[in-house]
């Protein structure tokens, strides 16, 4: 139940604190005396919107204080626990709204979000009035009232619990089930790697002479055309080749009248035809190689 209000700087309030006795407690007053102001106030505490036009004049902020008495079991307790809350004896709800329109909550001088904030107060406390809802007509509550009619709070909060064991039983297993899955799809890519790997069956310094045949790769263009140059000026249109094995069978033909002048130019001309023969070979095996 509230214990306590106290008020400070909002709207026309300078300082207010209000003890609560057990049992109802009723504020009259005339039209005027403040009565709305203090169910403003109250409802700022509990989450209600904020508004600069509520910090007193000449004033930098205003706040609200409102102290409860909780019991063990009361609903409040599981929401401060959900978010992380120390919950004592009393719990204290406190709102601070600033004079440039910043609100800032707390709860036992821990910071909260609004959105807490509004949540605790909702638990805590039903304002009825004339234009505003009421926890009676609020589908969410239903339960839980008809829950407190039957007395059967206990066993709610029992199948309460046992629900959140079987989402976090369900969670754990679609989580393994998943870090199954991913096992396998890993699997499956190592098998496929593996296949892979023996179909390419490498072999021992293939590596060294894959790298050695791609540097080749990249200066083939320069390296075939010189090679191309070099057979063509042997074995092209324009070799002399033909021109020298036409000579060489002259000479042959003249060998008998000057045998001493004519066979060593002979033999010296054979060897350079069989020196050009067996380059112009070596060009076109390494035209062939170089024919990526």
């Amino acid at each position: 139940m509230l214990s306590r209000l106290s008020i400070r700087d909002i709207v026309l309030i300078d300082r207010l604190d209000i003890d609560f006795a057990d049992h109802l407690a009723v504020l009259t007053g005339e039209t005027g005396a403040g009565k709305s102001i203090l169910l403003d106030s109250f409802a700022l505490a509990l989450g209600g919107r904020g508004d600069q036009t509520l910090v007193r004049q000449g004033q930098d902020q205003g706040q609200v204080t409102a102290v409860f008495e909780v019991g063990p079991r009361h609903p409040v307790r599981a929401l401060l626990k959900a978010n992380d809350i120390a919950a004592e004896d009393d719990l204290i709800l406190r709102r601070v709204q600033l004079a440039d329109g910043r609100t800032r909550a707390f709860v036992n001088d821990q910071p909260v979000s609004v959105q807490v904030l509004k949540q605790l107060g909702a638990l805590l406390v039903e304002i009825h009035g004339q234009h505003d809802d009421r926890a009676l007509v609020d589908a969410a509550t239903h339960r839980r009232l008809l829950d407190a009619f039957g007395g059967l709070e206990t066993d709610a909060a029992r199948v309460e619990s046992l629900w959140e064991a079987r989402r976090a039983t369900q969670e754990a297993a679609d989580s393994h089930r998943a870090e199954i899955e991913r096992a396998q799809r890993e699997a499956e890519w190592l098998r496929h790697a593996v296949d892979e790997l023996s179909k390419l069956a490498p072999q021992p310094g293939e590596e060294t002479a894959l790298a050695t045949r791609r540097g080749v790769m990249m200066q083939s263009e320069k390296v075939t055309e010189d090679l191309r140059d070099a057979f063509d000026a042997i074995a092209g249109g324009k070799s002399a080749i033909p021109a020298l094995a036409q000579i060489v069978r002259r000479l042959e033909r003249r060998a008998t009248q000057a045998p001493a002048l004519v066979e060593p130019s002979v033999k010296a001309l054979d060897a350079a035809l069989n020196a050009l023969d067996e380059t112009r070979n070596h060009l076109e095996a390494a035209l062939r190689a170089a024919d990526f």
